[in-house]
Protein backbone atom coordinates (compact mmCIF):
# COMPACT_ATOMS: atom_id res chain seq x y z
CA UNK A 1 0.00 0.00 0.00
CA UNK A 2 1.48 3.37 -0.95
CA UNK A 3 2.70 5.56 1.65
CA UNK A 4 0.19 7.71 1.14
CA UNK A 5 -2.91 5.84 2.05
CA UNK A 6 -0.98 4.57 4.76
CA UNK A 7 -0.89 7.80 6.19
CA UNK A 8 -4.57 8.14 6.15
CA UNK A 9 -5.26 4.75 7.36
CA UNK A 10 -2.90 4.02 10.12
CA UNK A 11 -4.57 2.95 13.55
CA UNK A 12 -7.98 4.77 12.07
CA UNK A 13 -10.10 1.95 12.55
CA UNK A 14 -11.45 1.23 15.64
CA UNK A 15 -13.25 -2.71 15.82
CA UNK A 16 -16.62 -2.38 16.91
CA UNK A 17 -18.02 -6.06 15.88
CA UNK A 18 -20.12 -6.33 18.72
CA UNK A 19 -22.17 -3.66 17.21
CA UNK A 20 -24.82 -3.60 13.96
CA UNK A 21 -24.72 -5.15 11.70
CA UNK A 22 -22.46 -7.69 12.55
CA UNK A 23 -23.29 -7.92 15.91
CA UNK A 24 -21.08 -10.69 17.05
CA UNK A 25 -20.84 -12.61 20.16
CA UNK A 26 -18.60 -11.07 22.89
CA UNK A 27 -16.16 -13.92 22.73
CA UNK A 28 -16.23 -13.76 18.99
CA UNK A 29 -15.66 -10.19 19.10
CA UNK A 30 -12.56 -10.37 21.11
CA UNK A 31 -10.89 -13.24 19.76
CA UNK A 32 -11.33 -11.38 16.03
CA UNK A 33 -9.44 -8.10 17.77
CA UNK A 34 -6.67 -10.36 18.87
CA UNK A 35 -5.95 -11.91 15.56
CA UNK A 36 -6.35 -8.58 13.93
CA UNK A 37 -3.65 -6.94 16.55
CA UNK A 38 -1.51 -10.37 15.94
CA UNK A 39 -2.11 -9.54 11.88
CA UNK A 40 -0.19 -7.86 8.88
CA UNK A 41 -2.54 -4.81 9.20
CA UNK A 42 -2.32 -4.36 12.69
CA UNK A 43 -0.71 -0.69 11.84
CA UNK A 44 -4.50 0.52 11.04
CA UNK A 45 -5.99 -1.24 13.91
CA UNK A 46 -7.45 1.37 16.68
CA UNK A 47 -9.42 0.79 19.74
CA UNK A 48 -12.12 -2.11 20.88
CA UNK A 49 -15.31 -0.43 21.23
CA UNK A 50 -17.67 -2.00 23.98
CA UNK A 51 -21.06 -0.65 25.56
CA UNK A 52 -20.10 0.45 29.24
CA UNK A 53 -22.68 -2.46 30.53
CA UNK A 54 -20.77 -4.89 29.10
CA UNK A 55 -17.37 -4.41 30.55
CA UNK A 56 -17.95 -7.84 32.33
CA UNK A 57 -18.57 -10.34 30.14
CA UNK A 58 -15.56 -8.14 28.21
CA UNK A 59 -12.83 -9.14 31.04
CA UNK A 60 -14.24 -12.82 31.18
CA UNK A 61 -13.43 -13.25 27.11
CA UNK A 62 -10.59 -11.03 27.46
CA UNK A 63 -9.02 -13.23 30.14
CA UNK A 64 -6.93 -15.81 27.37
CA UNK A 65 -5.69 -12.78 25.31
CA UNK A 66 -3.99 -11.05 28.35
CA UNK A 67 -0.27 -10.81 27.14
CA UNK A 68 1.12 -7.81 25.52
CA UNK A 69 0.82 -4.48 25.70
CA UNK A 70 -2.70 -3.41 27.07
CA UNK A 71 -5.88 -3.33 24.83
CA UNK A 72 -7.06 0.41 24.22
CA UNK A 73 -10.79 0.46 24.54
CA UNK A 74 -13.41 2.97 23.69
CA UNK A 75 -16.53 2.38 26.18
CA UNK A 76 -20.18 3.74 25.09
CA UNK A 77 -21.51 5.33 28.37
CA UNK A 78 -22.78 8.24 29.72
CA UNK A 79 -21.78 11.33 32.13
CA UNK A 80 -22.65 9.30 35.24
CA UNK A 81 -20.45 5.99 34.43
CA UNK A 82 -17.23 7.87 36.13
CA UNK A 83 -16.58 5.49 38.87
CA UNK A 84 -17.42 2.73 36.67
CA UNK A 85 -15.11 3.41 34.07
CA UNK A 86 -12.22 4.12 37.01
CA UNK A 87 -12.77 0.74 38.86
CA UNK A 88 -12.37 -1.27 35.80
CA UNK A 89 -9.34 0.76 34.59
CA UNK A 90 -7.89 -0.19 38.33
CA UNK A 91 -8.40 -3.57 38.15
CA UNK A 92 -7.96 -3.90 34.98
CA UNK A 93 -4.52 -2.37 34.62
CA UNK A 94 -1.70 -3.26 32.44
CA UNK A 95 -4.30 -5.64 30.61
CA UNK A 96 -6.77 -3.45 29.26
CA UNK A 97 -7.27 0.57 29.62
CA UNK A 98 -10.17 2.75 28.80
CA UNK A 99 -8.39 5.50 27.14
CA UNK A 100 -11.71 6.73 25.36
CA UNK A 101 -15.22 6.90 26.06
CA UNK A 102 -18.44 7.94 23.53
CA UNK A 103 -21.47 9.59 24.67
CA UNK A 104 -24.61 10.82 23.02
CA UNK A 105 -25.20 14.61 23.43
CA UNK A 106 -28.07 16.26 21.52
CA UNK A 107 -28.09 19.30 23.53
CA UNK A 108 -25.71 22.17 25.29
CA UNK A 109 -26.38 20.76 28.53
CA UNK A 110 -25.93 17.48 28.16
CA UNK A 111 -22.50 18.32 25.83
CA UNK A 112 -21.59 20.14 29.14
CA UNK A 113 -22.19 17.26 31.46
CA UNK A 114 -19.45 15.06 29.88
CA UNK A 115 -17.30 17.52 30.87
CA UNK A 116 -15.84 15.70 34.00
CA UNK A 117 -15.34 12.51 31.92
CA UNK A 118 -12.65 14.75 29.87
CA UNK A 119 -10.28 14.79 32.98
CA UNK A 120 -9.74 11.07 32.88
CA UNK A 121 -9.98 9.97 29.73
CA UNK A 122 -11.03 11.43 26.01
CA UNK A 123 -14.29 11.83 25.65
CA UNK A 124 -16.17 11.85 21.95
CA UNK A 125 -19.63 13.64 22.38
CA UNK A 126 -21.76 11.78 19.39
CA UNK A 127 -24.51 15.21 17.87
CA UNK A 128 -27.10 14.98 15.88
CA UNK A 129 -26.44 16.32 12.03
CA UNK A 130 -29.67 17.31 10.67
CA UNK A 131 -29.56 20.69 12.03
CA UNK A 132 -26.92 22.78 12.29
CA UNK A 133 -24.14 21.28 14.34
CA UNK A 134 -22.10 24.71 15.03
CA UNK A 135 -24.05 25.51 18.23
CA UNK A 136 -23.08 22.05 19.82
CA UNK A 137 -19.72 21.94 18.32
CA UNK A 138 -18.86 25.24 20.15
CA UNK A 139 -19.73 23.99 23.10
CA UNK A 140 -17.71 20.61 22.58
CA UNK A 141 -14.82 22.85 21.60
CA UNK A 142 -15.27 24.88 25.15
CA UNK A 143 -15.58 22.11 27.21
CA UNK A 144 -12.21 20.11 25.99
CA UNK A 145 -13.85 17.57 24.19
CA UNK A 146 -14.35 15.70 21.05
CA UNK A 147 -17.25 15.34 18.55
CA UNK A 148 -18.62 12.07 16.72
CA UNK A 149 -20.84 11.78 14.02
CA UNK A 150 -22.81 8.89 12.83
CA UNK A 151 -22.36 8.87 9.15
CA UNK A 152 -24.51 5.95 8.73
CA UNK A 153 -27.10 2.57 10.14
CA UNK A 154 -29.05 -0.74 8.78
CA UNK A 155 -31.78 1.25 7.04
CA UNK A 156 -31.43 4.06 4.60
CA UNK A 157 -33.21 6.57 7.14
CA UNK A 158 -29.99 6.46 9.00
CA UNK A 159 -27.65 7.70 7.10
CA UNK A 160 -27.35 11.75 7.02
CA UNK A 161 -27.09 13.75 3.47
CA UNK A 162 -24.08 14.52 1.66
CA UNK A 163 -25.02 18.12 2.64
CA UNK A 164 -25.28 17.81 6.43
CA UNK A 165 -22.13 15.54 6.39
CA UNK A 166 -20.06 18.16 4.73
CA UNK A 167 -21.56 20.71 7.22
CA UNK A 168 -20.17 18.90 10.08
CA UNK A 169 -16.63 18.52 8.36
CA UNK A 170 -16.53 22.23 7.81
CA UNK A 171 -17.76 23.29 10.80
CA UNK A 172 -15.27 20.85 12.41
CA UNK A 173 -12.55 22.09 10.41
CA UNK A 174 -13.45 25.62 10.99
CA UNK A 175 -13.77 25.74 15.33
CA UNK A 176 -10.90 23.09 15.45
CA UNK A 177 -12.38 20.12 16.57
CA UNK A 178 -11.07 17.00 16.81
CA UNK A 179 -13.53 14.56 15.70
CA UNK A 180 -14.04 11.00 14.88
CA UNK A 181 -16.76 8.29 12.59
CA UNK A 182 -19.11 5.71 13.13
CA UNK A 183 -21.51 3.81 11.28
CA UNK A 184 -22.17 2.71 7.43
CA UNK A 185 -17.85 3.32 6.53
CA UNK A 186 -17.25 -0.09 5.54
CA UNK A 187 -15.86 0.83 2.06
CA UNK A 188 -13.39 3.32 0.70
CA UNK A 189 -15.93 4.89 -2.03
CA UNK A 190 -19.34 6.08 -2.20
CA UNK A 191 -22.29 3.78 -3.53
CA UNK A 192 -24.66 1.21 -3.33
CA UNK A 193 -24.46 -1.44 -0.63
CA UNK A 194 -26.30 -3.77 1.23
CA UNK A 195 -27.34 -2.18 4.56
CA UNK A 196 -26.53 -5.53 6.48
CA UNK A 197 -25.11 -8.70 5.98
CA UNK A 198 -28.10 -10.75 5.45
CA UNK A 199 -29.57 -12.32 2.13
CA UNK A 200 -32.00 -9.89 0.90
CA UNK A 201 -30.45 -6.91 2.83
CA UNK A 202 -31.47 -3.74 2.10
CA UNK A 203 -29.45 -1.75 -0.19
CA UNK A 204 -28.83 1.75 -0.33
CA UNK A 205 -25.77 4.53 -0.74
CA UNK A 206 -23.16 4.66 1.82
CA UNK A 207 -20.43 6.97 2.57
CA UNK A 208 -16.88 6.12 1.60
CA UNK A 209 -14.54 6.40 4.18
CA UNK A 210 -11.92 7.58 1.66
CA UNK A 211 -14.28 10.21 0.39
CA UNK A 212 -15.27 11.29 4.49
CA UNK A 213 -11.86 11.62 5.72
CA UNK A 214 -9.86 13.21 2.30
CA UNK A 215 -13.16 15.72 2.46
CA UNK A 216 -11.93 16.63 6.05
CA UNK A 217 -8.92 17.47 5.10
CA UNK A 218 -9.88 19.53 2.45
CA UNK A 219 -12.16 21.04 4.67
CA UNK A 220 -9.42 22.55 7.10
CA UNK A 221 -7.83 24.02 3.67
CA UNK A 222 -10.68 26.00 3.16
CA UNK A 223 -12.86 23.98 0.28
CA UNK A 224 -16.12 25.37 -0.39
CA UNK A 225 -18.94 23.35 1.24
CA UNK A 226 -20.76 22.39 -2.46
CA UNK A 227 -17.47 21.22 -3.41
CA UNK A 228 -16.94 18.86 -0.36
CA UNK A 229 -20.78 17.65 -1.32
CA UNK A 230 -19.67 16.59 -4.52
CA UNK A 231 -16.33 14.75 -3.02
CA UNK A 232 -18.44 12.87 -0.54
CA UNK A 233 -20.84 11.56 -3.70
CA UNK A 234 -17.98 10.66 -5.68
CA UNK A 235 -18.24 7.01 -6.92
CA UNK A 236 -15.50 6.47 -9.75
CA UNK A 237 -12.11 5.98 -7.80
CA UNK A 238 -10.45 7.35 -11.28
CA UNK A 239 -11.26 10.48 -10.12
CA UNK A 240 -8.66 10.15 -7.17
CA UNK A 241 -4.83 9.34 -8.13
CA UNK A 242 -2.68 8.07 -5.30
CA UNK A 243 0.85 8.45 -5.28
CA UNK A 244 3.45 7.62 -2.75
CA UNK A 245 3.48 11.78 -2.16
CA UNK A 246 0.08 12.90 -2.17
CA UNK A 247 -4.06 11.77 -2.84
CA UNK A 248 -5.52 13.93 -5.49
CA UNK A 249 -9.44 14.94 -6.34
CA UNK A 250 -10.37 16.23 -9.65
CA UNK A 251 -6.96 18.26 -9.03
CA UNK A 252 -6.74 18.88 -5.33
CA UNK A 253 -4.12 17.11 -3.88
CA UNK A 254 -3.56 16.42 -0.17
CA UNK A 255 0.15 15.33 0.84
CA UNK A 256 0.87 12.42 2.38
CA UNK A 257 2.29 14.86 5.61
CA UNK A 258 -1.07 17.08 5.56
CA UNK A 259 -2.82 13.32 5.85
CA UNK A 260 -0.95 11.91 8.49
CA UNK A 261 -1.34 15.27 10.28
CA UNK A 262 -5.18 16.11 9.80
CA UNK A 263 -5.38 12.07 11.38
CA UNK A 264 -3.67 13.32 14.41
CA UNK A 265 -5.52 16.29 15.27
CA UNK A 266 -8.73 16.17 13.20
CA UNK A 267 -10.12 12.96 12.02
CA UNK A 268 -8.99 10.71 14.45
CA UNK A 269 -10.82 7.36 13.22
CA UNK A 270 -13.91 5.46 12.21
CA UNK A 271 -15.93 3.22 13.89
CA UNK A 272 -16.89 -0.30 11.90
CA UNK A 273 -17.90 -3.65 12.76
CA UNK A 274 -16.06 -4.72 10.41
CA UNK A 275 -11.78 -4.95 10.02
CA UNK A 276 -11.12 -6.65 7.09
CA UNK A 277 -13.60 -5.27 4.63
CA UNK A 278 -12.78 -1.92 4.56
CA UNK A 279 -8.86 -2.70 3.95
CA UNK A 280 -9.55 -5.63 1.28
CA UNK A 281 -12.17 -3.19 -0.63
CA UNK A 282 -9.34 -0.77 -0.73
CA UNK A 283 -6.92 -3.07 -2.01
CA UNK A 284 -9.49 -4.18 -4.52
CA UNK A 285 -9.88 -0.27 -6.12
CA UNK A 286 -8.51 0.37 -9.53
CA UNK A 287 -6.67 3.90 -7.86
CA UNK A 288 -4.23 5.06 -10.30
Amino acid sequence: MKESLLALLTRRIDYAGLFPPAALPMRSAVEHYASYRAGPDAWALARFVVPINRLDEFETAAEPHRNGTPWPLSVLAQASDAATIEAFTIRLAGRASIDTVEARAAHVDEVAALAPLGAAVVVYAELPVRDDPTPLLAAVRSHGLRAKIRTGGVTADAFPSAAQVARFLAACARLGVVFKATAGLHHPLRGDYALTYDDNAERGPMFGFLNVFLAASFARQGMPEETLVHLLETRDAHEFHVTPEAVSWRGHTLTTATLAADRADLAVSFGSCSFREPLDDLQSLPLP
